[in-house]
């Protein structure tokens, strides 16, 4: 009578699930053996009961994932100290994996729950994850939302130790976790590297692409060193003498200096006058022939540009030359100068600001469409290097600056109709580009003071003039994007030849090193990774910042990188000792003295917009007073 009973209870449970055919298969299997005299009745039942525990089981798979879940959790918070900080790296993973599970199963109210239940766990890394995976409501969802369908063919790369994984497993078969077990194996692969606390931005990797796909681009060969005859290649094959170039320069040079007399060299404020120039010529900073600089960088290769660059004026070039001439030797033990730019009274009006090459000019985007320049020379004789806001007395179409008898110190640049979002000037300085919510670009002309071109095309507001960071030799362009990956492309094929991933939020900031070897890039949470372009794997993760890093640059000579941040500061990282292989004691103990932060500079209450080394290697940083900040 059981045994019926039984039988009556799997060809149910089949009927309910839609098995017909198995349901025809399990009743001719029960009447053969009905009907035979040597049935062997004895090991059905344990057949049927175990598809019956299947069964029960799979109608409780909310339960299991939710129970799984929190056990995992709090076993991983209860580890010991020396394992918790690699353990806790797996349990993200495990969260958005059973959540799509249940979702891709059916359980859409239970997978809310679940969701609702863990996700504070995780906000304060992963929020933007969070907020995309907030639209999953249906099982189609998961297939037609890229960020959610790339998460589930691709598997989660993390480094966790042999001792920690060897733990982990150990939990798993002890306590019959089978279902967390199935998640971790089918989503998450192990890398046995024994991982520091300080370098958990780089150990845990949720990307779009999967990992291997990653790792066959950057397999890929590119060519990253210097442009051949380059100006710098010039200088340094004419060495301490300087003969040849001066000789071409001929009668421009005593030019050149006048120009240096009628302009604000290196930003004007700090009113550099021409004795100091010709000392500068001779002598830097660390009582050094500056000349010698270019033997002390290792020489980077040589490579051909794949497009063809514009003509440099000769006047340009000249200019140029003067700089790299009386550039400053800068090491971890001579810091540059630093010539901040602060705007005050802007009533939250300001959008972006940007500085030109030799720090002489600063613009600013306002939220009431107008541009404005500010002439450094000419502010610094009245303001003391502070950017003010002055209210517009005189008519719409003045757009002077400064003039005898005028009333404002700045160029006002109208002719967009939207807030200005963006600018960028020209490496000389002679044209501003500036985009706008308007869905325009505009080029201006400093030295006429007007608009001289309207680009359109755009259908939304355009946010950015510079969307992406040129390699030095100008063969590739690097971008960082919000799916927190840098990517680099080849200009001339237009494919992708790396993927840099390590990032754990939006990427907001680039900077090239000037030999073309290096990358650095900055993200939403502060954290500041640097690239070796040629493997496509991060050399260091420079920790420090407590907010954005909105803006970052190399110094001329490459061996400090500057950052500047939301946090109100800039700081100064010496690249030299970051990208040197780790000390075998090092690596042992878990060191970050590599991690090298040579210098905080905070500001009042500034977040810092922009900053930017000048050929001479001076630094500018420019931002607004904030008293929310």
């Amino acid at each position: 009578m059981e045994d019926e009973v039984i039988q009556k209870a799997v060809i149910a449970y089949l009927k309910k699930k839609g098995f017909k055919q198995t349901e025809l298969a399990f009743q001719e299997e029960q009447h053969s053996r009905n009907s035979s005299s040597n049935s062997s009745l004895q090991t059905d039942p344990d057949i049927a009961r175990n598809i019956l525990s299947i069964s029960s089981e799979s109608e409780n798979v909310p339960v299991q994932y939710h129970d799984g879940y929190s056990k995992l959790r709090s076993w991983t918070y209860s580890s010991l100290d020396l394992y918790k900080h690699e353990l806790l790296r797996v349990l993200y993973p495990v969260f958005i994996h059973c959540f799509m599970d249940l979702v891709a199963k059916g359980h859409i109210q239970e997978a809310r729950t679940f969701f609702n239940s863990f996700r504070e766990d995780h906000e304060m890394i992963h929020l933007r994850d969070l907020q995309k995976l907030e639209g999953v409501l249906s099982p189609s969802h998961l297939e037609e939302m890229e960020f959610a369908h790339s998460l589930r063919q691709s598997k989660v790369n993390i480094k966790i130790c042999k001792y920690s994984y060897e733990l982990l497993l150990q939990y798993l078969h002890k306590t019959q976790s089978i279902m967390m077990l199935g998640v971790i194996n089918e989503h998450i692969n192990f890398q046995g590297q024994p991982c520091s606390i300080s370098d958990d931005a780089e150990v845990v990797t949720l990307v779009g692409s999967g990992q291997d796909a990653a790792n066959m681009i950057n397999q890929k060969e590119i060519h990253w060193g210097l442009l051949e005859d380059s100006l710098e290649e010039r200088l340094e094959k004419a060495g301490n003498s300087l003969s040849d170039l001066e000789k071409g320069e001929g009668e421009t040079k005593e030019g050149d200096l006048d120009e240096c007399k009628k302009r604000a060299v290196e930003g004007g404020k700090q009113g550099a006058s021409l004795k100091k120039l010709k000392k500068d010529k001779v002598v830097g900073s660390t009582g050094k022939a500056v000349r010698t600089e270019v033997n002390a960088v290792p020489a980077a290769p040589r490579v051909k540009a794949e497009l063809t660059l514009p003509v440099m004026p000769i006047e340009v070039e000249h200019s140029i030359l003067e700089d790299l001439r009386n550039r400053v030797q800068l090491s971890s033990v001579a810091l540059p100068s630093v010539s901040f730019y602060t705007f005050v009274n802007t009533h939250n009006g300001l959008n972006c600001s940007t500085i030109s090459s030799d720090g002489s000019l600063v613009a600013g985007g306002f939220s009431d469409s107008s541009l404005k320049v500010w002439d450094m020379a000419k502010l610094g004789q009245q303001t003391s290097g502070s950017i003010s806001q002055v209210e517009n007395d005189s008519s719409p179409g003045d757009h002077l600056v400064g003039e005898k008898g005028g009333k404002r110190p700045y160029s006002l640049f109208r002719g967009h109709s939207g807030p200005v979002y963006s600018a960028s000037f020209s490496p000389v300085g002679d044209f501003l580009l500036s985009s706008s919510s308007d869905s325009t670009i505009r080029l201006w002309s400093t030295k006429l003071n007007a608009n001289l071109v309207c680009y359109k095309g755009h259908n939304y507001p355009v946010w950015d003039v510079q969307c992406v960071q040129w390699h030095e030799n100008c063969n590739y362009i690097a971008t960082g994007s919000s799916d927190k990956t840098v990517r680099l492309w080849d200009v001339q094929s237009g494919e992708c030849v790396r993927i840099f991933i390590g990032h754990r939020s939006m990427v907001l900031s680039l900077a090239m090193s000037p030999d073309g070897r290096y990358m650095a890039s900055g993200d939403e949470d502060g954290t500041i990774m640097m690239w070796d372009l040629s493997s496509g794997r991060c050399v260091t993760p420079l920790v420090g910042h407590s907010s954005c890093v909105w803006t970052l640059d190399f110094s001329c000579e490459g061996s400090l990188l500057a950052s500047g941040s939301a946090d109100c500061t800039v700081k100064l990282w010496d690249v030299t000792a970051s990208t040197k292989a780790p000390k075998i004691e090092e690596s042992k103990t878990g060191s970050t003295n590599r991690l090298r932060s040579l210098k905080t500079l905070p500001t009042k209450s500034t977040p810092v917009y922009s900053l930017q080394f000048s050929r001479r290697n001076l630094l500018f940083a420019a931002g607004v007073l904030s008293k929310n900040v």
